[in-house]
This record gives C-alpha cells, sequence and structure tokens, in this order.
C-alpha cells in the first residue's frame, strides 16, 4: 500500500479524507501510484495530470521524505519510506500570486 495525501480542493471532489491508501502493483513510481489513484477515484483524472499527455498540471507539486519530486521522471521509483507505506506521498496544490 501507499499512503497519499491529497489537497483539500481533490479530497473533497474524491469524498476522502486527507490520506487514502493506494495498492499499487509492481514497482512504486509516480506514474503507477497515480494510475492506480485515478481508477480508485475516477473523479480525479485529469485534476492531477493532463488525460492526453499525462504530464503534471501546473500549480500540482509532489513531495515524498521532504523531497520535491515534481520535476523527477514520473517513472522514477519513489523512496523506499514512501513504497513501504512508512511516509505518504504528498500532492499538493501549489500556489501563485504576487
Amino acid at each position: 500500500m501507499i499512503r497519499v495525501v491529497l489537497p483539500a480542493h481533490l479530497r473533497n471532489l474524491a469524498g476522502v479524507s486527507a490520506e487514502v491508501n493506494i495498492r499499487v502493483d509492481g514497482e512504486s513510481t509516480i506514474r503507477s501510484v497515480l494510475d492506480a489513484l485515478e481508477a480508485e477515484y475516477p473523479m480525479l483524472r485529469g485534476t492531477i495530470r493532463d488525460q492526453l499527455n499525462g504530464k503534471r498540471r501546473p500549480f500540482v507539486r509532489f513531495f515524498a521524505c521532504q523531497e520535491d519530486l515534481s520535476h523527477e521522471s514520473v517513472d522514477t521509483p519513489l523512496p523506499a519510506a514512501v513504497a513501504n507505506a512508512t511516509e505518504p506521498l504528498l500532492i499538493v496544490g501549489a500556489i501563485a500570486g504576487g
């Protein structure tokens, strides 16, 4: 199981609490977690990544073990602490403005 923490607007959309547990078959990567998350919660399709090209949406960031994984390849293995559910994968809605 992978623990995933969602931002408030996606929790509301999916009707879940702050953290969800997602079963990932095979290697734990951002892509495999998002695939499993969207399969479990189809209403999230297109909210975290573009449905056509699979790229991360602007203003959505991925963090794990206090590291920003947003610019890593979606096929990079997640840290062991995330893969064994010691630490969560955080999906964060970034804020911009001035």
